[in-house]
């Protein structure tokens, strides 16, 4: 059977998409489309639907939340404070499969960040 063998694209409406491309690039270090293409390290990818009712996304209009792998959760809250960006953390988030915490893009839009744990397997 034929499969799918990664993410290609993840692509989604915004009000001003060079300045959100740019934010992108400059606090999570995804490179602007328009020079290059993002390559990302192997390692897990979860997809997973979550029941049409609930709050885990934050706003109940929104239909997304993107998960992103990070390699030091500790040094990228840290960065992403010093720059002013809010970090959303709370002690039920963690898990056997890793530490995570929340931000929201200059639009709005959630972005849970995850470092996953060595003792699960997922490393």
């Amino acid at each position: 059977m034929a499969k799918v063998t990664g993410i290609g694209g993840f692509f989604f409406r915004a009000r001003d998409p060079k300045a959100l491309a740019a934010w992108y690039e400059t606090h999570l270090g995804i490179v602007d489309i328009a020079r290059e293409v993002w390559k990302q390290q192997a390692g897990p990818t979860i997809l997973a639907p979550f029941s049409h009712d609930t709050d885990y996304f934050g706003r109940a209009e929104q239909q997304w939340l993107i998960n992103l792998r990070v390699d030091d959760l500790d040094g990228m809250m840290a960065e992403l404070s010093a720059a002013g960006i809010a970090v959303e953390t709370r002690a039920e988030w963690d898990s056997e499969v890793g530490r995570f915490c929340r931000i929201h893009d200059p639009e709005g839009n959630p972005i849970e960040l995850w470092q996953p744990s060595d003792a699960a397997g997922l490393t």
